[in-house]
């Protein structure tokens, strides 16, 4: 059985993901992360747990939160749909992957989407993109504009709202009891 993939982005640096991240991480067991980081020339798989558990890195906090294997990919978009794809194999031994990163998003097409707007207003390049593929949407805006059809919407404060959701959700996916 093929893992269940969660990806979460977000509309910039800063806006939430990796605490939305390690909070899924927090309600299953024995699932993995992926980090990814957007590069010029290189790609790379790190799966150095020593390396990925170094505390203030996001990689370490994931692996804190439970994840049962991190990964942290580095690429370039030339090559991410590749790096992405050996990523997944690496870690399709579990029950399920936690995905970080908008690129990530559009080069797996996870099984879910959580976009975190964040506070800053302003979206990076690209970010329009991964929310409008949203299943879920977690922002403090009154009245959001550009997204899907269906998108559950959250407020930040509504995190606990927002998991149990998302764990209702992937327990319709996949059939498994996440409660």
């Amino acid at each position: 059985m093929k893992p269940i993939i969660i990806g979460i982005g977000g509309g910039h640096s800063g806006a939430g993901k990796t605490t939305i991240a390690c909070e899924v991480l927090k309600k299953v067991e024995g699932w993995g992360a992926i980090k990814f980081t957007k590069t010029s020339f290189y790609s790379s798989i790190t799966d150095d747990q020593e390396v990925l558990a170094a505390k203030g890195k996001d990689t370490g906090r994931l692996l804190e939160a439970g994840a049962e294997k991190v990964l942290w990919v580095q690429s370039s978009g030339d090559e991410l749909a590749e790096t992405a794809s050996m990523a997944v194999q690496m870690l399709s031994n579990l029950p399920g992957i936690v995905v970080e990163g908008n690129s990530m998003i559009e080069a797996l097409t996870p099984d879910v989407v959580v976009f975190v707007a964040g506070s800053k207003g302003q979206f990076k390049p690209g970010a329009e993109r991964v929310r409008a593929m949203a299943d879920i949407v977690i922002t403090d805006e009154e009245s959001p504009q550009g997204l899907p059809e269906g998108a559950e919407i959250f407020h930040p404060a509504d995190v606990g709202k927002c998991m149990r959701y998302l764990l209702e959700r992937m327990q319709r996916i996949s059939g498994l009891d996440y409660s």
